[in-house]
C-alpha cells in the first residue's frame, strides 16, 4: 500500500481528521451491517418467503390440468387462488423482458428463485406497482397472469431496520459534529493567538475547552508573559546603559570642543561620533517594536512617505512598483519605517540610488528595496543578518561601514511581523535586492 498517497489525501486540518475518524466507522460500521443483513437475511427470508409462493402457485396450475377448456380451467384456478390472495387473469400480451426497479434489492431475489424453480415463467413484472408482483406463465390453455401481493415474496421490515439505521447514523453523526466543533472551537481560538503574537499583534485570550487544551493554552499564556517581560527587561536595560553611555560621551564630546582644533582632536571627535551611533543603533536593534503598536493601514502610503523624507535628505531613491492603493494591512508603523530607512540606507551606502517595490499577496505583503551597489556573496547573506556584522570585503568602503545593525534590526522587525527578510541579487539594478515579508 502506498502510505504517503493516502497520507497526501487525507485532510490537513484538525477539524477534518476529527471528522474523519468519527464519520469513517460509522460509514463502515452500516455499510457492513447492510451488506450482512441483505446477503445473510433479507435474501434467506425472501427465498423462503418466494419459495412458498410457488408452493401455491404450483398447486393452482396442477387445479387446471384435465379441464375441458380454458374457461373451466380458469374457474378452477380462480377458486383455489381467491383464498391464498392470488388473481387468475388473462393477460393481453406478455412482457418480452423482465422489470424491476433498480434499488429493488428483493426483487433480484425474487426473480432468481421463481425462474429456477418454475419453468412455466415467462415474465416478472415488479415495476408497475411496488406493493403488487405480476407473474407471467405459460400454459396448456395459454398464458396465465397471476398476480399477487408483494408482501408474500419479501418482508417489508428489512427496509425499515436499513432505513431506520442511515437515519439513525445520520442524526448521531450531525450530534457528534456539534460537540466535535465545541471541542475544537478551543484549539482553534489558541492557533489564531499563538499566530497573532507570532505576528507581533497580540490578542485577548482565556484558556478553555478539556483539560489537556486548557493547560496548552496556560502554558501559551505563560510563554508569552515570560518573552514580553524578557523583551521589557531588555529595553529597560539598554535603554539605561544608553543613557549611562550618553553622558560620558557628552562630556568627551565638550571637552574635545573647547581643545584647540588639529588633527588628533578631529579624529577624536570622529570616534565619539561613531561610539554614539553604535549606542543609538544598539538600542534600535534591542527596542525593536517594544514602544510601537500594531495599526491597521495602507502599505503604499506608508513607503511613499518612507521614499519624500529620504528624498527630502537628498537620497537618490525611487518608488518603483506598487499596487493600487486602498488594501489595508495590520503593521506596527514606526518598525516598518525603521526596517524601511535601515534597508534604504545601506543600499544608498554602498550604492548610488535606490529603488522600492510592493508586491501585496495572498498572506504577505513584500516590501522590496533594490540598489545598484555590489552587493553580498550568496554564501555571505545569513551572516550579514547577524547583529554586528560587517562584510568588509564584500561591499565598498567609501562610504562608511555603519555599525553592523541595520539589516539585523530589519530582520527583527520582520521576524516580528510573522516574516524574513530575504537578501537576493537585483536583476534591474545589479546590486542587492532585499525583500522585506511581512505576514498579512
Amino acid at each position: 500500500m502506498n502510505f504517503s498517497l493516502l497520507k497526501r489525501s487525507m485532510p490537513r486540518g484538525l477539524y477534518g481528521r476529527a471528522a474523519l475518524i468519527l464519520v469513517l466507522p460509522i460509514v463502515v460500521l452500516t455499510l457492513v451491517i447492510s451488506v450482512v443483513f441483505i446477503q445473510r437475511h433479507f435474501e434467506d427470508v425472501t427465498r423462503q418467503m418466494t419459495q412458498n409462493v410457488l408452493i401455491d402457485i404450483r398447486f393452482v396450475l396442477e387445479q387446471m390440468e384435465g379441464a375441458p377448456d380454458r374457461e373451466v380451467a380458469l374457474q378452477r384456478a380462480r377458486q383455489i387462488a381467491t383464498p391464498l390472495q392470488i388473481e387468475v387473469l388473462t393477460p393481453e400480451a406478455v412482457p418480452r423482458e423482465f422489470r424491476r426497479l433498480f434499488y429493488d434489492i428483493s426483487g433480484q431475489t425474487v426473480e432468481r428463485t421463481m425462474m429456477a424453480e418454475l419453468d412455466q415463467v415467462r415474465a416478472i413484472d415488479l415495476a408497475l406497482s411496488i406493493r403488487q408482483v405480476d407473474l407471467y406463465l405459460a400454459s396448456e390453455f395459454g398464458p396465465l397472469l397471476l398476480r399477487f401481493p408483494r408482501r408474500q415474496v419479501s418482508a417489508s421490515n428489512p427496509h425499515q431496520l436499513l432505513v431506520l439505521l442511515v437515519f439513525t447514523g445520520v442524526v448521531m453523526t450531525g450530534v457528534a459534529f456539534v460537540y466535535l466543533r465545541n471541542q475544537l472551537r478551543p484549539i482553534t481560538r489558541l492557533a489564531r493567538a499563538a499566530e497573532a503574537f507570532g505576528k507581533g499583534q497580540p490578542v485577548s485570550y482565556h484558556p478553555s475547552g478539556a483539560v489537556e487544551v486548557r493547560a496548552a493554552g496556560q502554558a501559551f499564556l505563560n510563554m508569552r508573559d515570560r518573552i514580553e517581560r524578557q523583551s521589557e527587561s531588555r529595553t529597560m536595560m539598554l535603554s539605561g546603559v544608553s543613557h549611562d553611555l550618553r553622558t560620558p560621551l557628552t562630556r568627551l564630546r565638550l571637552g574635545l570642543s573647547m581643545l584647540p582644533p588639529d588633527m588628533e582632536v578631529a579624529e577624536m571627535e570622529r570616534d565619539v561620533a561613531e561610539m554614539e551611533a553604535l549606542v543609538a543603533a544598539f538600542l534600535d536593534f534591542a527596542r525593536g517594536e517594544a514602544l510601537d503598536e500594531p495599526e491597521r493601514l495602507d502599505p503604499v502610503e506608508l513607503v511613499q512617505a518612507v521614499a519624500a523624507d529620504v528624498q527630502r535628505g537628498g537620497g537618490a531613491v525611487r518608488v518603483a512598483r506598487v499596487p493600487a492603493q486602498g488594501s489595508k494591512v495590520v503593521l506596527r508603523p514606526l518598525a516598518v519605517r525603521r526596517a524601511l530607512n535601515n534597508l534604504i540606507g545601506n543600499a544608498l551606502r554602498y550604492g548610488n540610488r535606490a529603488d522600492i517595490s510592493v508586491v501585496l499577496e495572498a498572506g504577505v505583503v513584500r516590501l522590496i528595496v533594490e540598489d545598484d551597489g555590489p552587493g553580498i556573496p550568496e554564501e555571505k547573506r545569513p551572516e550579514a543578518l547577524k547583529p554586528f556584522a560587517r562584510l568588509d570585503e564584500a561591499r565598498n568602503q567609501d562610504k562608511g561601514t555603519g555599525v553592523g545593525l541595520g539589516l539585523a534590526i530589519a530582520s527583527d522587525i520582520a521576524r516580528g511581523h510573522g516574516g524574513a527578510l530575504v537578501l537576493d541579487d537585483s536583476p534591474r539594478l545589479g546590486g542587492l535586492r532585499a525583500e522585506l515579508r511581512l505576514a498579512r
